[in-house]
């Protein structure tokens, strides 16, 4: 497993396809009781890693076309 740092350097891209992998193994029921919770908590900590980058792409969307405006944002 990787560690909090890690997770903060995925893209939402390798997060969502981690996710998906954790899931389908979930979903097989081949895992040991204490496999299944590691993997359900590293699954949490994955989704809202997505559901939080999701969010800032929606709030960078609505900064940049405010008021139906195409407005340019200084760089973070």
């Amino acid at each position: 497993m990787e560690t909090e740092k890690d997770l903060q350097s995925l893209s939402f891209e390798e997060a969502l396809q981690e996710l998906e992998l954790i899931v389908a193994r979930l979903e097989d029921g081949e895992l040991t009781l204490d496999e299944s919770l590691a993997l359900f908590e590293r699954g949490q900590k994955l989704a809202e890693r997505c559901n939080k980058q999701l969010s800032q792409a929606t709030l960078r969307i609505e900064q940049l076309t405010a008021d139906g405006e195409i407005v340019e944002l200084p760089s973070p």
